[in-house]
């Protein structure tokens, strides 16, 4: 199966306007929760590091087919495919469920609100799923193998330490530990 080039570029633009308007949402989002809880993004290394994975991410997910054109195999782009579209259907259960409380940052909040509905009664941590789920998925869709396997190791790090620092946070606020010290992180039951 065979992706034309404008395709490619079309998807690959849908992804970066996706993750602009989710910057311009948390921005907004942001403003709101700092008027009623002040709320401010925590000092963070890992967030530059996000966003640069996320920038070349993209960038290879666009050069790397265009630059060496390869059949993707239909069931290959078919499961890439449907893996990437329930990890949509997942982030979007995951903003719904956290509303104006989703953010890309890690936010310190006045009075943190602990969200046990929705995807957060299996895991702790479900947009950090989507997002590797993604990362591995759209270049896949795309024949970039090299952007897929390099940046699902990089990310692989990056999340990491983000998921450690984000929890040194959340295991601080009041009621948190006792609503998830039994839940896994990212899949339920295993990790």
């Amino acid at each position: 199966m065979h992706l034309s080039p404008p395709l490619i570029l079309g998807l690959v633009v849908a992804v970066a306007v996706q993750r602009l308007a989710e910057l311009a949402l948390a921005r907004r989002w942001l403003r709101l929760s700092a008027a009623e809880t002040a709320a401010t993004p925590e000092r963070d290394p890992t967030y530059p590091l996000l966003v640069a994975l996320h920038t070349a991410w993209l960038a290879g997910c666009a050069a790397e087919p265009l630059l060496w054109t390869r059949a993707v195999p239909p069931p290959l782009a078919w499961g890439a495919a449907g893996a990437w579209l329930l990890a949509m259907a997942l982030r979007g259960w995951t903003l719904g469920t956290l509303g104006r409380y989703w953010h890309v940052r890690i936010i310190r909040r006045g009075r943190q609100p602990i969200v046990t509905g929705g995807p957060y009664r299996f895991v702790r941590h479900p947009n950090y799923g989507v997002v590797i789920v993604e990362i591995a998925a759209v270049p896949l869709l795309l024949g970039a193998y090299g952007t897929a396997l390099a940046a699902s190791a990089v990310n692989a790090v990056v999340l990491a330490a983000r998921i450690r620092r984000e929890e040194a946070y959340l295991f601080e606020v009041p009621g948190y530990r006792e609503a998830f010290a039994h839940k896994a992180r990212l899949l339920p039951g295993v990790f």
